[in-house]
């Protein structure tokens, strides 16, 4: 079983059109034709959105991507329109709202990769390769790859996991000019921010984004290079071999599969509500990456 243990219902705001009820943001319409992004609090885990939410963590995730939109502005553009909250919207969205560009979507999860671990890693051990992509013998979990690499996926409805694919699978999906596309984009941009974490103290290990079309023209989408979307891991505690400490929601993950939880992952109850050390440990991962990266305090 999988979904949300307790779905909200969407909030009803004059001029605006609810679109979606995602894991965590919900996505309206204005009158005008342009998408609203709510960054809610919600978290998952295992497949679950939970019904315990972490306090900020939906301000930090937009905070966090403006400050990576301006940072990759020159690679591709953005789709960000205004960061006001439409007239007649909850006080609560200050802070976690994005007015954008309505998008033609590209239906592909972009990941790129720089170190191998996660279902990356599950996958070389049974062939020695990531989405088809031959890689070198000796890997271990968190090893640093020869170079990044384009790792797509294909985007699954809430509850559901993404599926890996190859690359000649997106380009048969999409079209061959556009897999070369989201190819080039997403390693240049992966590589840009692999720089500018490095430079903080930060290893991003992979992270996924979402492209659409303004006409010809390709664009970041969605949130881009948080906690949620990529892999951080501190340089300083960086041991190949293992699993690497990491800014996100792992201590939830491994709060739901200890005996302290009393959770069975493979039963049929959905996850309990998490207790508050659980909630603060997470929150304050969630605050911490957002200090480091940005190199300001977040209030």
């Amino acid at each position: 079983m999988s979904g949300f243990v307790e779905k909200p219902e969407p909030l009803q705001v004059p001029g605006l059109t609810h679109l979606h009820t995602g894991k965590v943001r919900d996505l309206y319409q204005t009158e005008a034709g342009e998408l609203v992004m709510v960054a809610s609090d919600r978290i998952s885990a295992y497949d679950w959105v939970l019904p315990t939410e972490i306090p900020d963590k939906g301000r930090i995730l937009t905070q966090l991507s403006l400050w990576w939109f301006d940072r990759l502005a020159d690679l591709v553009p953005h789709h960000v329109v205004s960061t006001e909250p439409p007239a007649g919207a909850p006080a609560d969205w200050a802070g976690r709202t994005l007015v954008c560009k309505s998008l033609r979507m590209v239906p592909v999860e972009c990941v790129a990769r720089g170190y191998l671990t996660g279902s990356g890693l599950a996958e070389y051990n049974v062939s020695r390769t990531v989405c088809g992509l031959a890689l070198p013998e000796g890997l271990v979990d968190g090893s640093e790859l020869p170079a990044p690499i384009f790792t797509p996926a294909t985007k699954a409805a809430v509850g559901e996991h993404d599926e890996n694919v190859s690359y000649e699978e997106v380009a048969r999906q999409v079209g061959a000019e556009t897999a070369a596309q989201l190819r080039q984009a997403t390693l240049a941009v992966y590589s840009r921010a692999r720089d500018i974490a490095r430079d903080r103290g930060i290893i991003l290990a992979d992270t996924k984004f979402e492209f659409g079309f303004d006409g010809d023209r390709l664009v970041l989408a969605d949130e881009v290079l948080t906690p949620d979307s990529s892999r951080f891991w501190p340089a300083d505690q960086w041991q190949p071999g293992r699993p690497q400490p990491s800014f996100d929601k792992q201590y939830v993950r491994d709060w739901l599969t200890s005996a302290e939880s009393g959770w069975d992952r493979a039963g049929e109850q959905p996850p309990p509500p998490l207790p508050e050390h659980v909630v603060e440990a997470t929150r304050a991962r969630y605050v911490e990456a957002y200090e480091r990266l940005t190199g300001t305090g977040w209030s």
